[in-house]
């Protein structure tokens, strides 16, 4: 089995925004970011920043981002082979 990678707010951040995630805000020690689908949806993702997340924190966020970016472009990122 795969192991989860060790991220960080930023790491995660970099990743999303490359399947089209923009931040839309931050309040706190959160950052939304949001993005529309092709079918004109509003889709958002919410990320602690944190200099390290921990694996809980990153298979949550793993498993919210999967239903909006295909898993094969989201698995290699996420997880160690």
């Amino acid at each position: 089995m795969a192991r989860m990678r060790r991220l960080g707010a930023r790491d995660v951040l970099r990743i999303l925004h490359e399947f089209g995630f923009e931040v839309t805000s931050m309040r706190g020690s959160h950052a939304k970011l949001a993005r529309r689908n092709r079918a004109g949806r509003k889709e958002i993702q919410i990320v602690p920043i944190r200099r390290q997340l921990t694996v809980g924190t990153l298979h949550a966020i793993y498993r919210q981002a999967s239903r909006f970016v295909p898993e094969q472009g989201l698995r290699p990122r996420f997880f160690a082979e």
